[in-house]
């Protein structure tokens, strides 16, 4: 008796270590080959299991993977929203434990119908289990697609996939070539290693087509702004005006550019109280034959707020006044951040839900681009870049760059930017854009086409990251049709998979 009660407390251990050896694949470390050693490992560990147990199995994979890979999360609740640790760590670990609540749901479901049909869990459900409750945590309560495996892949030879698939298809390459290695071992037949290897030569195969070709008549010559505000400074009173004139500054000493950008609410204060400011901020873009794009705050006539980003200068809808300035505002917002889930509930129950600026309004899912000097750019405010689907189905055929603004001083020193930085890199490798991206304290950088940084800002630094960018003609796979035909996919094979499973059970 005591043999499997040691082996039992291996697996739960080696679940956990499963899912924290995953963090390193991801950006900053981008051990990229971590990726498909943890999948693997976990797989073994759920093999043969009861449901219950996989399914205990698969949240403390995810304890393992979320207590690693986000903790840097406790920074803003900690530094920012004024909680005591106690209440900082209550609410880590109910945001851990709810995300770990997927990968137990896949534990579960991969041995409900394939018990004992080793080959069939691994290479037919499997893949397919792991790409929907995914979609189901990127989903639900407005979701939180981060860590999904394929972004660990920015940097790899499966990254091909991604302008056909999306980072949905990296993941589920992922997960076959981690499951044909195991079937392989498992039932000691090399032929499922054809599976693992037919991934390897897919990729290989997806590197060759040109999906979108520079197009040199749209190279536009911008200016990111690095203001490096201190976040415990920035909604302080009297910090408006030094804050302003700061960016103004730098601004000053970059005319000549085409576009001049700031990151996320880099104006910390309401669009309708600096109306004179933007005026001649305004004005004095157009002097310049130049524009700006800036991320500030405003209040509708409802009462309502509202993140938006604001062009100013030249080609904007005319000269500036509130009624008519050209606007973006945000969609996705951040879950206690920027909004609070049950809000009538929750603000009463605690002072901890009342954390600063957590009482916007989402804009429109579904929002024109923003034209600044000529060019067009499809917008995203911080957190919205993880959204894959949101992203596309906002592209234009007359976009030339995908922009986004963020202020990732909320997360201090720590891992969590580099992580954002990478999903922003799928989104231009996905959609066969550029993207520019401005932020407060760093990650300031501009990705070509292929989801690499090819320029940079230092982060924590003040500083202007001047770069001409050249845009794209053409459209990815991924552009036309998106992840459609892996939800098709993943449909009609669980389908079957049900099918064979009741087929099993009436032959008992």
């Amino acid at each position: 008796m005591n043999k499997p009660q040691f082996i039992s407390a291996g697996r739960w251990l080696l679940a956990v270590l499963a899912g924290a050896l995953a963090t390193p694949s991801f950006a900053p470390y981008n051990y990229w080959l971590l990726a498909p050693i943890s999948i693997f490992i976990f797989l073994w560990t759920i093999l043969n299991q009861t449901r219950k147990h996989s399914a205990w199995l698969g949240f403390l994979y995810g304890c393992g993977l979320f207590g690693t890979g986000i903790f840097w999360v406790h920074v803003s609740i900690d530094s920012f929203g004024g909680m005591p640790m106690i209440a900082n760590i209550f609410v880590m670990s109910l945001l851990i434990g709810y995300l770990a609540l997927y990968p137990a749901l896949f534990g579960w479901l991969f041995n409900r119908f394939n018990q004992g049909k080793i080959v069939r869990q691994l290479l037919l459900s499997g893949p397919a289990l792991w790409l929907v409750t995914d979609w189901l945590r990127g989903w639900v309560f407005t979701g939180f697609p981060w860590l999904w495996m394929g972004y660990s892949q920015i940097s790899s030879p499966l990254k091909h996939f991604a302008p056909i698939f999306g980072v949905e298809g990296i993941t589920l390459a992922l997960v076959f070539f981690s499951a044909g290695i195991l079937a392989a071992l498992h039932k000691k037949q090399a032929k499922w290693l054809l599976v693992s290897i037919a991934v390897v030569l897919l990729s290989w195969a997806a590197s060759y087509p040109q999906w979108v070709k520079p197009n040199p008549k749209k190279i536009i010559d911008v200016a990111l702004i690095q203001g490096n505000i201190p976040q415990e400074a920035k909604w302080e009173p009297d910090q408006l005006w030094p804050t302003i004139f700061k960016y103004v500054e730098l601004t000053q000493k970059n005319w000549d550019a085409n576009v001049i950008v700031w990151p996320e609410a880099a104006i910390p204060a309401l669009e309708s109280h600096l109306t004179p400011f933007l005026e001649n901020l305004d004005e004095a873009a157009r002097k310049h034959n130049t524009s700006i794009i800036t991320g500030i705050l405003d209040q509708k006539p409802d009462g309502k707020y509202y993140n938006n980003i604001l062009v100013l200068g030249k080609d904007s809808n005319g000269p500036y006044t509130p009624e008519h300035s050209e606007q973006y505002s945000k969609h996705h917002l951040v879950p206690f951040g920027e909004y609070v889930p049950f809000e009538d509930i929750l603000r009463p129950l605690a002072p901890l839900f009342n954390l600063p600026m957590s009482s916007f309004s989402p804009g429109p899912y579904i929002q024109p681009n923003l034209k600044a000097n000529g060019f067009h750019f499809e917008p995203a405010l911080c957190y919205e870049i993880i959204f894959g689907s949101q992203i596309r189905a906002n592209l234009r055929d007359t976009t030339d760059y995908l922009l986004t603004l963020s202020n990732d001083a909320w997360f201090g020193k720590s891992i969590g930017p580099d992580q954002h930085m990478e999903i922003a890199q799928m989104r231009a490798l996905e959609l066969g854009k550029p993207l520019i991206r401005d932020t407060n304290t760093g990650i300031t950088a501009i990705v070509n086409a292929q989801g690499e940084i090819v320029k940079r800002l230092p982060q924590y630094e003040t500083g202007v990251l001047r770069a001409k960018v050249e845009g794209t003609t053409g459209k990815t796979p991924y552009v036309i049709w998106g992840t459609w035909p892996l939800y098709i996919y993943s449909f009609l094979v669980l389908l079957l998979s049900w099918i064979l499973f009741r087929r099993q059970k009436n032959k008992k």
